[in-house]
């Protein structure tokens, strides 16, 4: 599972290139930020929108049919591709303000008015499902990306701080 993470580009020093091995915020001067390749970023976002529909439809016993899986995924997918580039996400994909909050509410938001735009339905239990679950999803990854980068120790150190 360490690996797997790894291997996706989530690292706590300078896996980004062009990026400097530690980032600096106001709530922790001292610790490292999750570095994660901005395109493993959006493929983890898609993995976990995909999760979440897959989950939906074998609840209702809609059938998993790709196409099936498609006609159900793609509002939520707009709506994830229109969270992560208006907050600009690429910068710090791994970061939960703006990069995590902005796939999140992007991704339930415009993902329920294109349902409704699309005669998908949209009922306030399914809302509250998507908020939840995306939420945790979403926003779950990048809290694990900064943990693993605080405990990860930086080259020279011999282990957490």
């Amino acid at each position: 599972m360490i690996r797997a993470i790894s291997s996706l580009g989530v690292s706590g020093s300078g896996a980004v290139p062009g990026y400097p091995d530690r980032m600096f915020t106001a709530a922790s001067r001292n610790q490292p930020e999750a570095r994660v390749n901005p395109l493993a970023a959006v493929i983890i976002d898609v993995c976990c929108v995909i999760v979440f529909v897959a989950i939906g439809r074998s609840a209702h016993h809609h059938g998993e049919s790709a196409g099936g899986l498609a006609s159900t995924a793609w509002p939520f997918l707009v709506g994830l591709g229109v969270g992560l580039l208006v907050t600009r996400a690429w910068r710090r994909p791994a970061a939960i303000v703006p990069g995590g909050i902005g796939a999140w509410l992007g991704t339930v938001a415009v993902g329920m008015l294109l349902r409704v735009v699309a005669g998908q339905g949209t009922a306030p239990a399914f809302i509250a499902v998507a908020l939840c679950f995306l939420g945790l999803f979403l926003l779950g990854w990048r809290v694990v990306a900064g943990a693993w980068a605080r405990w990860r120790p930086l080259p020279g150190q011999s282990g957490p701080p």
